[in-house]
């Protein structure tokens, strides 16, 4: 399988619609006030952007090859973990779209909440379950609780909820040209962060499935759901966890013929249209990148540092979260 639902599936409904939320709340830019903590230099350069090995689905648009140059930034070390969105959420008294539309998907072996909240599986993709309930305070559902999962990449966040914490902090979120550069971490060409070979004497360097999926989990790199931001060894530049755990959303609109396109002075995407695909704004794909612990090269092999991915802007899934970069 190879469809973008199988990583992070849509949301059902748009802002407006039967059954969707209402007027999502807004937040003022931070101007400063609140800006990311533990952030590291990424010193501007050139690299070649994409699948260096051709082993990436046709229809992400991972070819071609392309050099591009990028000025230097400073990137959160990990994504935004749930103590950092709550000091967000409590500031500004923000309800993100998961909360306001009541319902998530959850992936099925981690679903806690009442039967009565376990309301369908999602027709194409059976492993992901909407919950009543789920959101990012509730990651599994009601019955679940971000107590012990303070140092987790927060998660059920849309791209607009993402932006919206971007902009109390005085930051923004990443280009995709900015998020794989730093991702490779210096080594321009390789497959991961840290070179071409999943584990390294016989030790995961990421948290993405093991075993069979999506029924069995050997849990082998010792967890079934996300990991703690830094529970591996940084990349070159300093950065944790730039690929598994949880999709980190990028600012640009996804277009899989852009690589084509791309300039090469740092490139920003497509041009989104006025009003979005379909009249909405919400409904515009944006780049997701990194893969997440559901990720399984049998069927979803974008833990490479090249693999792309997208869902709309109004989506949250619990294994999408985002990091926060600022112009140096």
């Amino acid at each position: 399988m190879t469809t973008r639902s199988c990583c992070a599936p849509s949301g059902p409904h748009r802002p407006g619609e039967p059954n969707g939320p209402g007027p999502r709340s807004r937040t003022s830019p931070g101007g400063g006030a609140h800006r990311p903590r533990r952030q590291v230099t990424v010193p501007g350069g050139s690299y070649v952007m994409g699948d260096h090995f051709d082993e990436g689905y046709p229809e992400d648009g991972e070819l071609p090859l392309h050099e591009v140059s990028v000025r230097s930034f400073r990137m959160d070390e990990c994504a935004v973990t749930n103590a950092q969105f709550a000091t967000f959420c409590k500031d500004t008294g923000y309800v993100t779209e998961a909360e306001q539309l009541g319902v998530s998907p959850v992936f099925h072996l981690a679903v806690e909440a009442d039967r009565a909240d376990v309301l369908h599986q999602l027709d194409t993709t059976p492993w992901w379950v909407a919950v009543r309930g789920a959101d990012w305070r509730h990651p599994g559902g009601r019955r679940s609780s971000i107590t012990d999962l303070q140092n987790h990449p927060v998660v059920h966040v849309s791209w607009n909820d993402a932006v919206a914490y971007c902009d109390w902090a005085g930051a923004r979120l990443p280009t995709e040209a900015e998020w794989e550069y730093a991702a490779r971490g210096g080594l321009d060409g390789a497959r991961f962060p840290w070179g071409d070979q999943l584990t390294r004497h016989g030790r995961w360097n990421l948290n993405v499935w093991q075993g069979r999926f999506p029924t069995h989990n050997t849990l082998d790199d010792g967890h079934l759901t996300t990991a703690p931001v830094r529970t591996y060894r940084p990349n070159g530049y300093g950065l944790y966890q730039m690929v598994g755990n949880v999709w980190e959303w990028c600012a640009d609109v996804f277009d899989p013929g852009y690589y084509a396109v791309s300039q090469r002075q740092d490139p920003a995407g497509p041009e989104p249209q006025p009003s979005g695909a379909g009249g909405d704004p919400d409904e515009t794909w944006r780049v997701m990148r990194g893969g997440s612990y559901l990720c399984h090269d049998s069927y979803c092999y974008r833990y490479r540092v090249a693999a792309r991915s997208a869902n709309t802007a109004a989506s949250a899934t619990a294994n999408l979260g985002f990091r926060c970069v600022r112009d140096v």
